[in-house]
């Protein structure tokens, strides 16, 4: 299939498609890569038979959201994946820079009170330049902090993904509430600058003796609004590690973890933490209870 153009009358490399994309030695009318032969509805093209390699890219795809398949423009990617990848670049800038809207959560959890504090980084760039302020919560803020006996306290962080918290965090905490018949819930603190172990400061400054903290993730090319739940029993400022946690990731339904499994999830594991009084690499998610963690479903 050498010396080929596609319709249009352009010439690429060795061979070509209908669409114009280089595909190495042959390529179906897809444009998408299949080693040195391609397929056209399952013909014999050069020297193997591919059946329907579109079809097989496209159901691989639709069980990830990493760029497989995407093809070849020259020695370039094909413009509208190019296009694609520019898009996500930019929302994940948008998510890390995008201001975090406490009155946007304080809203959807209507009935439940709320405390505003901030981290001791004194703006965003601060923020990403100095984690270590991240973690310390405001010596002010923690002076206006209320003190109870409290079973946990919810911190919505806004960590590098306000869109993040935005859209999943409130949903989350009421999901999640629901299923504590009993507990003691601290007023849900919406934390602005600040990075999870900033919930063992609020906890400890509370009297909470657990946090949960929900905080935006890191923004990758796939995802922009990856919501972290992170639980840690008795934490000390300072002191608690990140091994003394537990973390569910990726809560960002359709995509990713659902509010009612991760609610369960967490639920569950808050009971467990609280049977064994840790939390951390002592507490795993299979821990046997799985009749728990579907009544908490």
């Amino acid at each position: 299939m050498s010396d080929v153009a596609v319709q249009e009358g352009e010439f690429v490399g060795e061979a070509a498609s209908q669409t114009g994309e280089f595909v190495g030695e042959a390529a179906p009318e897809t444009g998408e890569f299949v080693g040195g032969a391609a397929v056209q509805g399952g013909e014999h093209v050069g020297e193997a038979v591919v059946p329907a390699a579109s079809d097989l890219w496209s159901a691989l795809r639709r069980r990830t959201q990493a760029r497989i398949g995407l093809g070849r423009a020259g020695s370039a990617l094909p413009t509208r994946h190019r296009l694609a990848l520019q898009a996500a670049h930019a929302a994940a800038r948008d998510a890390v820079h995008s201001p975090f809207a406490p009155d946007v959560i304080a809203a959807a959890l209507p009935g439940t009170p709320t405390v505003r504090v901030r981290s001791t980084a004194s703006d965003r760039l601060t923020y990403l330049q100095r984690p270590d302020l991240g973690r310390r919560l405001d010596p002010v803020d923690r002076a206006h902090l209320p003190t109870g006996e409290w079973d946990v306290v919810f911190v919505v962080a806004d960590g590098l993904s306000s869109r993040a918290v935005h859209e999943h965090a409130a949903v989350v905490v009421r999901e999640t509430t629901a299923r504590l018949g009993g507990w003691n819930v601290a007023p849900v603190v919406l934390a602005e600058q600040a990075r999870v172990a900033l919930g063992d400061d609020v906890a400890h400054a509370m009297g909470a003796a657990m946090a949960v903290v929900l905080i935006g993730e890191r923004p990758g090319m796939s995802a922009a609004d990856s919501l972290g739940a992170y639980l840690t029993h008795r934490p000390v400022p300072g002191t608690t590690t990140d091994a003394d946690r537990n973390c569910l990731s990726n809560i960002r339904p359709p995509r990713g973890l659902s509010y009612e499994r991760a609610a369960a999830k967490l639920a569950a594991l808050m009971v467990r933490a609280r049977e064994l009084g840790l939390t951390g690499v002592g507490l795993k998610d299979d821990f046997g209870h799985e009749e728990e963690f579907e009544r908490l479903l």
